[in-house]
């Protein structure tokens, strides 16, 4: 990979949040590694900036120490973003909403490892990449991390309040590497991820209607440049109002 053009690493990447954002990235030219359990999209295949995918399970740790090993042998050295995408939110067969009582704590013990721990550990791996790009990480926490939601499970809505916590946390440590730290918060976004029922949630969205994964693209492309170089340790809405209430 040549110095010129900077170099995106981004976790989730077959769908939604993650394929829009590789979209927006490499419309403005950057070279782009992405890690997902599934293999690239034939559409995305046919992208130039999407240079490299790799497939790892993130819940693996041995998964985890190949995605470093890996991306780190296509860096040159500097990497200038990583988004920590990939996260999982365990659904019951019965539809019932898993709460504290009624969840299996190996469960919970699942989704805090790849929904926490596996940004945290990238954001370590990467650190001296990061820190020769002068880069920036975006962590995607959820609105389920600073409310009780009705359809998110208690284990992904604490997981991604310790993302937030774990945001606050970098951004003091990283800003010695000159490196940003910040979080990106999506409400409901039409991914696959969404409830069908979340259309009942409509009335307490000010702008009356669901987000579209481009709408948390842009602003984690935001946070990753220039744009955005005072902006560290902060934690974005992107969930049309829906906060506020």
């Amino acid at each position: 990979m040549t110095r010129e053009r900077k170099v995106l690493l981004l976790t989730g990447a077959s769908r939604g949040i993650g394929h829009a954002t590789v979209k927006r990235f490499s419309e403005a030219g950057w070279r782009i590694i992405t890690c997902s359990r599934d293999a690239v999209p034939e559409e995305c295949k046919r992208d130039p900036n999407w240079t490299h995918h790799i497939t790892a399970d993130l819940s693996n740790s041995e998964d985890v120490d190949h995605l470093v090993a890996k991306a780190g042998q296509l860096l040159d050295g500097r990497l200038h973003a990583l988004v920590n995408n990939a996260g999982v939110s365990p659904k019951s067969p019965t539809r019932e909403r898993l709460g504290c009582l009624n969840s299996d704590i190996g469960a919970w013990q699942a989704v805090f490892q790849l929904n926490f721990f596996v940004p945290l550990i990238l954001a370590r791996s990467f650190s001296t990449a990061l820190a020769e790009g002068k880069g920036a990480i975006v962590n995607v926490t959820s609105i389920a991390g600073h409310i009780v939601h009705p359809f998110a499970g208690s284990a992904y809505s604490t997981s991604k309040a310790a993302l937030s916590a774990l945001t606050r946390e970098m951004a003091v440590e990283f800003a010695r590497l000159g490196v940003r730290v910040n979080a990106v918060a999506p409400g409901e976004i039409k991914t696959a991820m969404l409830s069908p029922e979340t259309t009942v949630l409509l009335p307490r969205i000010p702008l009356n209607r669901l987000g579209e994964p481009e709408d948390v693209a842009g602003t984690i492309y935001f946070l990753c440049t220039d744009d955005a170089a005072y902006v560290t340790g902060t934690e974005i809405f992107v969930n049309g109002g829906q906060h506020v209430y």
